[in-house]
């Protein structure tokens, strides 16, 4: 079918793996700092502002999507390590079905309960309109979500991760021709930068949907023996419900923070929109570095090559920890030219707060890489439950602590800063002495 990540060198496998993982992934990041910087050039602080916390909304809610096709995409990949062919096509029929379900679930539910959600995230009453607007038109494209997640989690099983570039490649820069032409062409608002964003994810859905269909048309060939079983759906759910639940608390405690944030006003909502989307995106490669990791491991775990798997996880803590400490120097230097690439120069108080943010979270990106290798590690060997432990520790502290130090005047909003890099390293502690604890058992010789 494609790449065999148990045999060869395990840095270049991993890395020729990864690699186009974590470009795909820096261009889907491109969606919504296309919106960012647009937004904050052409329609103000408001409107960024607004935009920022719809953001943080919108996360949270297609990340239980992310986690449904990751938790999927581990069991592809043992069961692709297996040769167990059957097991894998019946295991792609159950996912579909169960990830189209929670699509149509999840769309009903935004649609409905629109104005409480916009309420509870306490949104400033001048910004209700505009947030409104934007989310309306970008929960339309959760079946665009949907397909790519779905195909790409699929391909990338499977060992190829260079198709999933190649349509985010393509949808990415429409987006910012879409985004442009929209905004300050058409004069559309925050509804043109979401309909350039639904529009560009239906291309890559779409295109990455037909293409699978006619490159692997044996994976979806009916047969009498593969249909739609109750087991499949139950083994599918057992790995996906865990890596989803996840997901969603990682978003939900950064949901939390963001109601947090917008009680602090515009310019700190405005600050906090534009210093995530670059924490984000220089953090993104390590997090894709955890993802592709754990495909390798799954797919290791499924042919039993136990020794391999430990030689990858000495090779994955070392590459991700050197490219954390990089990307933290660029971040701390250049957090100021960073920022007004989203916010004009004039907006001295929103820059000045958005430079603080960056280098206090920015100096501890090696904590972050550990934590991602952590979840990738234990959702492969079957213990997606670990995870979401760890997810919990990380952001139960986070979300304690921000609003614990921000009622100190001492502290203030930075409280809300540094809760995050002492999460990280809680939870990190916790991952690796349960590792040390547990090593025999989770890789028996």
């Amino acid at each position: 079918m494609e790449s065999n990540l148990t045999r060869g060198p395990v840095m270049k496998t991993m890395l020729r793996f990864a690699v186009p993982m974590i470009l795909g992934n820096l261009l889907q990041q491109c969606y919504n700092i296309a919106d960012t910087m647009i937004v904050g050039r052409f329609l103000g602080e408001d409107a960024l502002a607004a935009v920022g916390s719809a953001f943080s909304l919108m996360t949270f809610l297609t990340s239980i999507l992310l986690g449904l096709a990751m938790g999927s995409g581990t069991v592809f990949s043992i069961r692709f390590g297996q040769r167990d062919e059957t097991g894998l096509k019946e295991g792609i029929l159950a996912s579909f079905v169960l990830l189209g379900a929670v699509t149509v679930v999840l769309n009903v539910l935004i649609f409905v309960g629109i104005d409480w959600i916009i309420w509870a995230l306490r949104t400033p009453e001048n910004l209700f309109g505009l947030m409104r607007e934007y989310l309306i038109v970008i929960f339309a494209g959760m079946a665009g979500i949907f397909l790519y997640n779905f195909f790409a989690s699929l391909l990338r099983s499977l060992g190829n991760s260079v198709v999933p570039l190649v349509f985010l490649a393509v949808s990415a820069g429409l987006n910012i021709v879409l985004d442009i032409w929209f905004v300050a062409g058409l004069d559309r608002g925050v509804a043109g930068a979401a309909e350039a964003t639904v529009i560009s994810q239906y291309v890559s859905g779409i295109g990455i949907a037909v293409f699978t269909r006619i490159k692997f048309p044996e994976l979806f060939k009916k047969e009498k023996n593969v249909r739609l079983r109750m087991s499949r759906v139950r083994e599918i759910t057992s790995f996906s419900a865990l890596t989803c639940m996840q997901q969603s608390i990682m978003n939900l405690g950064i949901l939390a923070v963001q109601g947090l944030v917008n009680s602090f006003g515009t310019t700190i909502m405005a600050a906090f929109a534009a210093a995530v989307k670059i924490d984000a995106f220089a953090y993104l490669p390590v997090q894709d570095f955890g993802n592709a990791f754990s495909i390798f491991v799954a797919q290791n775990f499924g042919a039993g090559e136990k020794e391999r798997i430990k030689k990858g996880i000495r090779t994955a803590l070392f590459t991700s920890i050197g490219f954390s400490i990089a990307i933290s120097a660029c971040v701390f230097a250049f957090a100021k030219p960073l920022m007004t690439l989203f916010i004009d120069a004039g907006e001295t108080a929103v820059i000045a707060e958005g430079v603080r943010y960056l280098r206090i979270e920015g100096a501890f990106y090696f904590m972050i890489g550990i934590l991602f290798l952590l979840y990738g590690l234990y959702r492969a060997l079957g213990r997606p439950g670990m995870s979401v432990v760890l997810t919990v520790v990380s952001l139960g502290v986070r979300v304690a602590l921000a609003y614990g130090l921000s009622a100190i005047p001492a502290f203030g909003v930075v409280g809300i800063w540094w809760s995050v890099p002492i999460g990280w390293f809680l939870a990190d502690a916790l991952g690796i002495l349960y590792y040390i604890i547990k090593r025999k058992k989770l890789l028996p010789q």
